[in-house]
């Protein structure tokens, strides 16, 4: 079950009110969890219960994504913009630099909160920004197209297709490996939220200059890679260890772009791994290493 917290931002217009969705289970350190763009929180749903076992768990919709609304009108989407509304949206949920983990965009962001000390640590699976111009455009050309195939494919179309692996194959194996083990009904659900999204064209603008360049200082980060991704290269992986040179880089065997579905055994170890406090003993060897 889902809910809603409302809270207050700093805009160049003044003080907006703005909400967020979210859903929060289990006990321990708290962890924020971060969508990619045209996605919403159900993308965590095979690791939710898993990381819950350990972690106070806080999944969201980011802003203009899923059910959480847009960002008020006249305020941008960009990083500058989007990471205090983060902020602001941990300081009205009682957490305190949380652990974070993010997929794709989520990951960047996760990065940039790293950057800006508000969380305690990273954990970015595919993080977007370290892409060459043209990876950066044929990621770009990617995502409009799923955008525009789901925008027109009509409701029973997307459920006809959901039900066999061929139609989920169509639908979804641009971001994930195993399209066979997302179910019907989770492939309708984020079929409907990458249609309906309000806040997708102006994310996709405001990423066009994005490049992440800059290391995360004091911050543990881990940076994870699916073997198979197909929108953001696991090349650039290599890209974000040179970037962050602190980071710990993983190779995530068999998963693509959102990798949560593909194995979210090992993903689940890969982020209770990288959120664990100064003198817990972290199961390294269940992980492989770039």
């Amino acid at each position: 079950m889902t809910e809603e917290v409302s809270f207050t931002i700093d805009t160049p217009l003044g003080s907006r009110a703005t909400s967020v969705t979210y859903r929060r289970r289990g006990t321990g350190e708290p962890l924020l969890l971060l969508h990619g763009i045209g996605h919403h929180l159900q993308v965590w749903d095979p690791v939710f219960d898993l990381l819950a076992a350990d972690r106070d768990v806080i999944a969201i919709d980011l802003p203009g994504f899923g059910t959480s609304p847009g960002l008020p009108d006249g305020v941008s989407y960009s990083l500058s913009t989007v990471v205090p509304v983060l902020g602001a949206l941990c300081e009205a949920l009682g957490i305190q630099r949380p652990h974070v983990a993010g997929n794709s965009l989520g990951g960047l962001l996760a990065l940039e909160m790293g950057r800006e000390k508000l969380v305690r640590s990273v954990t970015a699976l595919s993080p977007a920004g370290f892409w060459t111009p043209a990876e950066r455009r044929y990621a770009f050309t990617v995502l409009q197209t799923m955008r525009h195939v789901a925008k027109v494919l009509p409701l029973p179309a997307v459920e006809r297709m959901s039900r066999t692996t061929v139609g989920r194959t169509a639908l979804t194996s641009m971001i994930y490996a195993r399209p066979d083990r997302r179910s019907p009904e989770a492939v309708v659900a984020e079929t409907g939220a990458l249609r309906t999204a309000p806040g997708f064209e102006q994310t996709l603008a405001a990423g066009r200059n994005v490049l992440f360049t800059q290391d995360v200082p004091g911050v543990p980060v881990t940076l994870a890679w699916g073997s198979n991704d197909r929108l953001l290269p696991r090349r650039q992986g290599v890209r974000a260890k040179l970037a962050v040179p602190g980071a710990r880089l993983v190779r995530l065997p068999g998963c693509g772009h959102v990798p949560m579905n593909d194995d979210p055994a090992l993903v689940t170890r890969v982020i209770l791994d990288g959120s664990r406090t100064i003198g817990d003993v972290a199961p390294r060897s269940a992980i492989q290493l770039v």
